[in-house]
């Protein structure tokens, strides 16, 4: 572990390069702690784990866009402001098994998956592997966190937020892990990849409603402009599952945005006020 710094960072981050683990490849995580972390050894926090780490807090690893999601001065603003409880933030990067990792594994029986598993590993070389990529989070990653750091490591103050397949696998660790999560953010997320596969997984394996807060949006431009059909399918299986708008759930269109960091970050405010509003 080494303390890492780059121009215009708010707070600091310890980063592990590469976290070891016995379920994936290793690979670089980022654990952000706010400004006072160090001189407040009595303040505990809530943690929120993001994909696509790389993206979080440094515009020179965000290799797409080139922008970042500015994670460390927006969570620093809305803790300043009230209107978040004191949070850390654990960014693991991705790897170049990006699509097997964030990829749902217990998809739905039929020809359909059939074709879709053939699809992906003619594509991208293997088998989803999400299930790893999760015990990897759940076993090996949370216990060192909540070892190492001055975490709140009950479900009600652990969250998740991911974008586009993040978006996917950020649900799916909900699903399998409902007692180890409060609440999610799925960001644009990539519902139509498989004609829809992963809306069957989640039909059949949403919690029901009582116990965790859940945010979906999406943008009209780009990549996201087909997002539509697919996200009001994803919102009838919450009204079916007991969910209810603007209290345990929330889907925003965010009109003219795109699928892109540039506007994720001008709307990550929102999902982290919902999930993390103290």
């Amino acid at each position: 572990m080494a303390d890492f710094k780059f121009q215009g960072l708010v707070g600091s981050i310890d980063r592990h390069n590469p976290f070891p683990s016995q379920f994936v490849e290793p690979r670089i995580v980022d654990i952000w702690m706010p400004p006072g972390y160090s001189e407040n050894p009595g303040q505990r926090y809530s943690v929120l784990y993001m994909h696509d780490g790389e993206t979080a807090f440094d515009p020179s690893t965000s290799r797409f866009s080139h922008v970042d999601w500015g994670m460390d001065e927006t969570i620093t603003r809305l803790m300043v402001e009230g209107k978040i409880r004191p949070t850390l933030v654990v960014a693991i990067w991705s790897t170049e098994k990006r699509v097997l990792e964030y990829m749902p594994q217990k998809l739905p029986e039929g020809k359909s998956r059939e074709r879709f598993i053939s699809q992906i590993q003619s594509a991208d070389g293997g088998q989803p592997a999400s299930d790893l990529y999760l015990r990897f989070i759940i076993d090996e990653l949370k216990p060192y966190i909540d070892g190492h750091y001055r975490t709140l490591p009950d479900r009600a103050n652990t969250f998740m937020l991911g974008s586009s397949m993040g978006g996917l696998i950020t649900l799916y660790a909900l699903c399998e892990y409902p007692n180890s999560f409060r609440g999610v953010a799925c960001i644009s997320t990539a519902f139509p990849i498989g004609r829809g596969i992963v809306l069957g997984y989640m039909k059949m394996n949403l919690p029901k409603a009582g116990s965790h807060k859940i945010y979906f949006d999406y943008g009209t431009k780009t990549l996201d402009k087909g997002y539509e059909r697919s996200q009001q399918k994803a919102d009838e299986i919450m009204l079916a599952h007991g969910y209810t708008r603007d209290v345990d759930w929330l889907t925003i269109r965010y009109d003219g945005h795109r699928h892109s960091e540039i506007d994720w970050r001008k709307r990550v405010n929102v999902p982290l006020e919902f999930l993390l509003g103290s």
